[in-house]
C-alpha cells in the first residue's frame, strides 16, 4: 500500500514552510551562524523541532517547535534554500500540485526587513524549484490572529504586489482561543475584492463558532483543520451544501493534542457528513511525515480505502486556488490519473 500511495499523484493544500525544514539544513544554518546550541548533531536538534515518540502531545509543546525554528531564518539565502527544498521534497513524494503557505512575520523575526522582500524571495525560490522538479506550486501568505492587525495590513500589501509571481491567497493562523477573527475582517474583505482567495485556520483550537466566523466574517473559501465543526450540525449542513473545503491534517491534530489518538480523528465523520475534505501534512518536519505517510495513516488508522484516498485527491483538485479554467485542467488530469 505504501508503494501504491507513493506512486499516486497527489495534491497538498495545507503545508507550512516553517514546519518543512530538512534536519541537515537546520544543522548547516546552526553551524554557519554559530547558533548557541549544545552541538550540531542531527539527533541533538531533532527533539527541539520534532514531536518525539515519548513526548506528551500538547499545544504548548507543538507550538514550541515553531518558536525554536524561528531563530534559524537568518538570511535571504536561508529562506530561499528552505523554500526550494520544501518544493523539492514534495515533488520527490510525487506531489504534483502544492499550495505552500508561510508567515512573513515568522521568517522576518530576526532579519527585520520588509515583508515584501520576504514574499518576493519566497516567490523566486519556489518558482525555480517548481521548474526544476516538475511540480505546480502556488503560495498562501499567512498572518497570525494573535499579532497586530497592522502586521496583517502590511502582509496583505506584499501579497497583492506578488499576485503575478505565484501568490494566490491569504490565510489567518495563530492562536484561536482568545483571539477572534473580527479585527481582521477589513483585511480579508479587501483581499477578496482584489481577487485573492481566502483560507482560515479555524475549528482547531476553538469550537465550531470559530469556523462560522471564518466563513461569515472573513469569507473563507476553505477552512484549515476545522475538525470541531461537527459540534454544530446546522453549520455542517450549511457548509456541506455550500461545498466549503476542509484542509484536514490528522497527524498534526494528534501531535498537538487536539485528538487523543489517530483512530479517534473525526476525518471519516466529516467526510461521511457530506463535508468536502482533503488530507494534508501541515508540518512535515515537526510530525516527521510525508504526504504519502499521511495517506498511509488514513488507511491504517481511519479505515480509508484506496478509492477514498483517490476521491480525496479529486476533492483537493476541485478546491485549488486557481482560475476556473486552470482548475478544470488540473481536475481533468487528476481524474485521469486516479482512474
Amino acid at each position: 500500500m505504501n508503494e501504491t500511495l507513493h506512486s499516486l499523484p497527489k495534491i497538498e493544500l495545507h503545508r507550512h514552510l516553517e514546519g518543512s525544514w530538512r534536519l541537515d539544513t537546520l544543522r548547516d544554518v546552526a553551524f554557519d551562524f554559530c547558533l548557541p546550541i549544545d552541538n550540531y548533531e542531527l539527533e541533538t536538534l531533532r527533539p527541539f523541532v520534532q514531536i518525539m515518540p515519548d513526548e506528551p502531545h500538547t499545544m504548548e509543546r507543538f507550538l514550541g517547535k515553531f518558536r525554536y525554528l524561528r531563530q534559524f531564518f537568518r538570511s535571504e539565502t536561508v529562506i530561499k534554500r528552505v523554500a526550494y527544498e520544501a518544493v523539492a521534497d514534495a515533488a520527490a513524494d510525487n506531489v504534483r500540485y502544492m499550495e505552500l503557505r508561510f508567515t512573513p512575520q515568522a521568517l522576518n523575526n530576526i532579519l527585520h526587513c520588509s515583508y515584501l522582500s520576504v514574499v518576493q524571495w519566497m516567490c523566486e525560490a519556489t518558482q525555480q524549484a517548481a521548474a526544476d522538479h516538475g511540480i505546480q506550486v502556488r503560495l498562501i501568505v499567512s498572518m497570525n490572529r494573535h499579532e497586530a492587525v497592522s502586521i496583517g495590513e502590511e502582509v496583505l500589501e506584499a501579497a497583492l504586489y506578488c499576485r503575478a509571481k505565484g501568490v494566490v491567497a491569504i490565510d489567518l493562523a495563530g492562536q484561536e482561543t482568545g483571539f477572534p477573527c473580527l479585527p481582521f475582517q477589513a483585511i480579508f474583505q479587501r483581499a477578496k475584492a482584489e481577487g485573492l482567495f481566502v483560507t482560515v485556520h479555524a475549528g482547531e483550537w476553538a469550537g465550531a463558532e470559530s469556523v462560522r466566523d471564518a466563513v461569515e466574517l472573513l469569507g473563507a473559501d476553505r477552512i484549515g483543520h476545522g475538525i470541531r465543526v461537527l459540534e454544530d450540525p446546522a453549520l455542517v449542513e450549511t457548509l456541506s451544501q455550500r461545498g466549503t473545503t476542509f484542509e484536514v491534517c490528522p497527524t498534526s491534530n494528534y501531535h498537538s493534542g487536539i485528538v487523543t489518538a489517530l483512530r479517534d480523528h473525526p476525518l471519516p465523520a466529516m467526510r461521511d457528513s457530506g463535508l468536502r475534505t482533503t488530507i494534508n501534512t501541515d508540518d512535515p518536519l515537526i510530525s516527521n511525515i510525508s504526504l504519502t505517510d499521511q495517506l498511509a495513516h488514513a488507511v491504517e488508522h481511519l479505515g480509508y480505502s484506496l478509492a477514498q484516498i483517490k476521491a480525496a485527491q479529486i476533492a483537493a483538485a476541485q478546491a485549488v486556488f486557481l482560475p476556473p479554467a486552470d482548475r478544470d485542467v488540473l481536475v481533468s488530469q487528476f481524474e485521469t490519473w486516479m482512474a
